[in-house]
This record gives structure tokens, sequence and C-alpha cells, in this order.
């Protein structure tokens, strides 16, 4: 597989520390394979875009309507009318498109995407999604385009802190709050590591800062399955 910015930009990356939403945008771009088409979901994900060099060959999808995004647009570089989903000025790629956001659906719906990144409330070992309601009576859902990209795009991966601001994974056993999507995730990018999940169950690909056996323990995984990276 060629990935996105160089040879070896799919080798676990070690850290001995907790990695910033701007550290672990920088792994999950380094693991986009070169010449796919990504949508990137609103909130932490779109920070990819800032770590794809020009020449990764990733096409950026917007459910707004645009084809090959770019990064986002600093000072003199906004337009306005230039936006990503998240209503963030961005900037565009030679041979950019746009289009009408029906079609952008229809791309969404009909399987036309390698590869979406969404931030999520939670995530099931098996790949169950949630990441549009709390189920709490006073929250404000949130649907947006999650469901169409949790069953039209090819690979799932989601984007969030691997803990809640009071300590509770997010990474749980079974999903709790209201389902996006089931069985649609395989990998999870957290602060403190890398997670495949599916069918089988979860396994532990690389952490940062805590050893997976520590790790395991915390999110009740009975063999991680992964030697300590981090």
């Amino acid at each position: 597989m060629t990935h996105a910015n160089d040879p070896s930009a799919g080798a676990p990356m070690r850290a001995d520390h907790p990695l910033s939403m701007d550290e672990l945008a920088a792994v999950i771009a380094a693991d986009i394979p070169s010449g796919a088409f990504v949508n990137l979901g609103i909130g932490q994900p779109t920070r990819i875009a800032d770590h794809l060099s020009a020449s990764s060959g990733v096409v950026l999808h917007t459910e707004n309507g645009m084809l090959n995004m770019g990064p986002r647009a600093e000072g003199d570089a906004v337009d306005p009318d230039l936006t990503n989903a998240g209503k963030v000025p961005v900037t565009e790629l030679p041979g950019a498109a746009y289009f009408h956001q029906a079609d952008s659906f229809a791309m969404m719906r009909g399987g036309h995407l390698d590869v979406c990144v969404l931030g999520a409330y939670q995530v099931g070992f098996q790949g169950d999604l949630a990441n549009w309601h709390t189920g709490a009576p006073d929250a404000v859902p949130a649907v947006g385009g999650a469901m169409d990209l949790a069953i039209g795009a090819k690979e799932v991966h989601v984007m969030m802190p691997l803990f809640t601001r009071s300590d509770q994974p997010k990474l749980v056993p079974l999903c709790t709050y209201p389902l996006t999507g089931v069985g649609c995730v395989s990998r999870v990018y957290t602060d403190h590591g890398v997670f495949e999940v599916g069918a089988r169950g979860v396994r532990i690909r690389e952490t940062y800062g805590v050893g997976a056996r520590e790790l395991a323990r915390r999110l009740g995984i009975t063999d991680p399955d992964t030697p300590p990276t981090g």
C-alpha cells in the first residue's frame, strides 16, 4: 500500500505521551493511501487536511459539494464562499470541482468514497458507531451526513479522545448511545492509541504514552494482542 506522505508513513508512531489532536491528525494523514477519495467529518477530523501534502494524491470530498479540497485557509487566502461542511474556510487544490449538495450525497451513498474519518461519542468493540446523539433529554441531535457516510464509505475510521472528561472510555464493549451505524467502523484513532475493531472484536494496533496491557485493562479488553509500543 502506498501512503500519502512518505514510504515509512504507515509505520507505528512511537510516543511517550498521549497525542494532541494535531499529532493524531498527522498519524491519520500518513495512513491514508495515495489516490484515495476521502471525506473528513466535522470537528477534529478536519485537522487531517492540514497534514496532507500537496503531492499526497489524496482527494478530499465535502458533503456541501466540493472535491479536491485543500488545507484550512488563513489570512488573505480566506474566501467566505469556500468552506468545508463545518463552515471552516478552506483552500482548493488544482482540479477542484464544485457541485450540488444532492450530487455530493449521491457520491457518499453510492459507495464512491474510499475512506471517511468521523468523530464519535462512542464506538463499540465490534465496530458500532454512535455519533449523532447522546440520548440526554437536553442534548441537541446532529445527524448531518454521518449516517450516509457510515454506510456508504468503503472504510469508516473514527478520530476521538479515548476517554471523556470524567475518564470514562469512549471505546466500549457495547454502545449505550443511539447508534449511527452497526458494525461499520474498522479503525479508531485516539490520543492514547490506535485500535482495529470489527466482527472479531477489538485489537490494539499501537499505543501512545501507555502500555498496551494497561490500556487494555482500562478499556476492559481481555486480550490486547499487541505488545506495548508507547
